[in-house]
């Protein structure tokens, strides 16, 4: 199996420049050798970044409790009820929200079915392991499309997913008024940025041009804008949710963020180094969740919330505490709660968007 320097590498042989989100794709998802494709333990204190679900088993017992919340609202019919995870890496975060319902909301519990949607063989044998004691109520497809026949019918959703999404990342020419696509290029071993001729995509901003500095960089994820429109088309009745790193439109669009959100991440440091260790490093990017909810609205979709992390949670913490489904955390919940929610750690850059049918 070629690695991903050795497969970017072939490409641009070939045409001389490649856009960043293919640089990115095969840096984080070539078969069996991406980032994403052959490290398991990226996540955590030995890994390269921590994650909601790597601070403990908190973070999914919450959802669980909303998850479930939404589900009892559902008007009872023939259709199954299902919780719909994209992204689920190892598997931890459904085996939280599944441990969390088989022993709160049994009855729930046994009627629902547990989907993931993941395209990775590899990915798929860790979450198998992690979810063997669950293993009658949860279903794998690689993708929507082999999903179902019919639209799901309770909850989809996604945690620091859409961040991992390839991205197209551009450039302000300040004396030309026009805006550019960074490609990837080679100076001899070494991977370089390099504009790209032409770019099917275009920038429309025409309120802030005026002011944007040149060489300012915004990134755009057609990627994740189609996800969510086909989630969308998949949902018959109830919530389609996103947790990640984001940011509104005028937030991303600020004359002061001009060097774009693009980061890399290896053993917990920040890179702006974005084109060094093609495969040895995590790549990503704030969301665009303005974008992302207009996507669901045209689809047909009611945006029911966008929230920080810390309200979103806060909010279900304390309607927890009110059904006694919790009657208190202990000392280590605390901790776990603290870490998620403040600003010093993972409340200050997470948003949360949930839409309904």
């Amino acid at each position: 199996m070629k690695t991903p320097t050795e497969l970017i590498r072939q490409e641009i042989e070939v045409s001389g420049v490649i856009s960043f989100a293919r640089f990115m794709e095969l840096a984080l998802y070539a078969p069996a050798t991406g980032y994403y494709e052959r490290q398991r333990e990226n996540v955590g204190r030995r890994g390269d970044f921590i994650t909601s679900v790597s601070t403990g088993s908190l973070f999914g017992e919450l959802l669980a409790f909303q998850f479930a919340a939404w589900l009892e609202e559902l008007p009872v019919a023939k259709a199954k009820r299902q919780i719909v995870e994209a992204g689920a890496h190892d598997g931890k975060l459904a085996a939280d929200i599944l441990h969390w319902l088989q022993r709160h909301r049994p009855e729930l519990f046994a009627e629902i079915e547990y989907v993931i949607l993941e395209p990775s063989p590899h990915r798929q044998s860790w979450q198998a392991e992690t979810l063997k004691d669950f293993a009658p109520r949860v279903r794998w497809f690689s993708g929507f499309d082999a999903a179902a026949v019919a639209p799901f019918t309770g909850v989809i959703f996604s945690n620091e997913l859409l961040d991992a999404f390839p991205v197209h990342r551009f450039g302000w020419d300040a004396a030309a008024k026009t805006w550019f696509e960074w490609g990837v290029a080679l100076a001899g071993e070494k991977f370089v940025w390099a504009k790209l001729a032409s770019s099917e995509l275009a920038i429309c901003n025409s309120e802030l041009e005026a002011v944007l500095p040149d060489g300012y960089i915004v990134e755009v994820s057609p990627v994740a804008e189609n996800w969510w429109r086909t989630a969308a088309g998949f949902l018959a009745n109830g919530k389609l949710l996103a947790l990640d790193y984001g940011l509104a439109a005028d937030e991303l669009f600020s004359p002061a963020r001009r060097s774009g959100t693009l980061r890399a991440y290896h053993r917990h440091r920040v890179s702006d180094d974005l084109l060094a260790n093609a495969g040895e490093q995590d790549l990503t990017a704030h969301v665009n969740f303005s974008a992302i909810q207009k996507v669901g609205e045209a689809a047909g979709l009611r945006t029911k919330n966008f929230l920080t992390q810390p309200q979103f949670l806060t909010q279900i913490l304390a309607a927890a505490v009110k059904d006694k489904s919790f009657t208190g955390l202990d000392a280590k919940q605390v901790r776990q709660f603290q870490t998620l929610t403040h600003p010093e750690h993972l409340g200050r850059a997470f948003r949360v968007l949930v839409q309904a049918r």
